[in-house]
């Protein structure tokens, strides 16, 4: 992967990549690990409550650090929605805490970064996330950024979205960056589910009213050169807000299964990036 010489897929390394991935990428893998552990942290409510409309808090922007050798998480700004910030910066936050305390990657919460796909800083960074992305409209050199960034190796996370209007509005986009890519339904037996966490199950519903109404997380993914056998490029997280989950982890807001299963599965993608 990006930085590592010790998990190489033989795809192009972004150069100057962040050093902290050689240390994930030996990262130890625990054995079993109480799923309760997950959000002790954060004191996550045991029953879920009805969400009701959160407004944005925190900063629009921290102003972004550095590589330094550990991991940093990146997150995707995007213009004429403010969608791109939804659950910034304590998701982030909480989760970098989380990975800090269950594996070997190195990290500091309070470290977090925001780039467009266009910024060549962004590519200093392994991983990308972005939120949102039924309102997402990248511009031109947005689109050839991210085709370059996913070219050189990166892994790229895609979460809160739900309904065909947004899932339109992004498969248009990701058209325009891999014309010939096809996205792939995720079942339990790839390999990103079992990469930290053993995944027992995708059936996680939605945060909050939707959720309670039945509605259930899909999980969808683009392979390098259209082949399930080769690595990951795009995490599509579809009728599904992770992100949302993390970040209230700390609040009495929705059931601790749900937000349990959020911080497996976020934790997973990390380390399938940091070693794929």
């Amino acid at each position: 992967m990006i930085g590592s010489g010790v998990l190489d897929s033989g795809h192009e390394h972004i150069a100057g990549g962040e050093t902290a991935v050689g240390s994930a990428a030996r990262v130890k893998l625990m054995g079993v690990i109480a799923v309760a552990s997950l959000v002790a942290v954060f004191a996550a409510g045991a029953a879920a409550q009805r969400r009701g409309s959160f407004p944005f808090r925190g900063p629009d922007q921290m102003p972004n650090v550095k590589v330094d050798g550990g991991f940093t998480f990146a997150r995707v700004r995007y213009a004429e929605y403010r969608g791109w910030r939804a659950d910034y910066p304590m998701m982030e936050q909480n989760l970098a805490t989380m990975l800090r305390e269950m594996t070997t990657v190195q990290t500091d919460p309070s470290r977090t970064n925001v780039h467009a796909f266009d910024d060549p800083e962004l590519n200093l960074f392994p991983i990308a996330y972005l939120s949102e992305p039924g309102y997402w409209y990248p511009t031109e050199s947005e689109v050839l950024g991210l085709r370059q960034y996913l070219a050189r190796g990166a892994f790229l996370i895609v979460d809160d979205f739900h309904f065909p209007r947004e899932w339109a509005v992004f498969e248009t986009a990701m058209r325009r960056v891999l014309p010939d890519a096809r996205i792939d339904r995720l079942d339990l037996s790839h390999p990103i589910f079992d990469t930290f966490f053993h995944i027992k199950t995708l059936a996680v519903p939605y945060p909050g009213r939707l959720g309670e109404r039945g509605l259930m997380g899909e999980f969808y993914g683009i392979h390098e050169d259209n082949d399930v056998t080769k690595r990951l490029m795009v995490m599509i997280n579809y009728n599904i807000d992770i992100g949302d989950y993390i970040e209230w982890s700390g609040e009495d807001i929705y059931a601790r299964a749900s937000t349990n299963e959020a911080y497996k599965f976020g934790i997973n993608y990390i380390i399938y990036g940091l070693t794929h």
